[in-house]
Formats: C-alpha cells, structure tokens, sequence
C-alpha cells in the first residue's frame, strides 16, 4: 500500500516539482493542484485526452474539472488518505505536456 507523504515531504517535493514545471502546483484543499489556461476548448480537451492517457496507464486518476478553454487538476491519493508520491509522480508527467 502507497503511503500518505508527511508535511516536509509534501514541501520538498512540491519545491521540486515547482522547479522543473512551467506552470506552478501548489496544495489546494489537502491535494496538489494546478489550473491550466489554453487556447481554446480544442486545446484544452486535447490536454485534457493526454492527462487521461498518462492516468490511466499510472491507474491514478484526477480530481478535475473544464470549462471553455480552462482545466483544473487536483490530486490525491485516496487509497493513502492524502497526498502521496503518486501524486507527484503523475503531476511531473502532466507537466511535461504543458
């Protein structure tokens, strides 16, 4: 069983992600979260295609909502009870696309 990360660990690797991503995650409501702004709704459901590719090959899936050309991510690890290094792990694929 994965197990939930701790606040220091939530902070290192939210510090790390945060370094190599071009668009910033933060903790929003106990999960790590980002919101994306594309183009237009094309744009967005096409990210929002290969998110679910990368999810479902990791069979970790998003918390997420879309409108228009705006996608919001959240995640969690339910199975840990929180925030989890699978978390970070689909966070840093889903920030490779961007």
């Amino acid at each position: 069983m994965i197990e939930r990360y701790s606040q220091s660990e939530i902070e290192a690797a939210l510090k790390a992600l945060n370094s190599d991503a071009n668009k910033a995650w933060c903790i929003k409501e106990d999960k790590l979260h980002s919101e994306f702004k594309f183009a237009n709704f094309v744009a967005a459901f096409g990210f929002m295609t290969q998110v679910a590719m990368l999810a479902e090959r990791a069979n970790h899936h998003p918390e997420w909502f879309n409108v228009y050309n705006k996608v919001v991510i959240s995640l969690t690890t339910h199975d840990a009870g929180g925030i989890s290094e699978r978390d970070f792990k689909l966070a840093q694929e889903i920030a490779k696309l961007v």
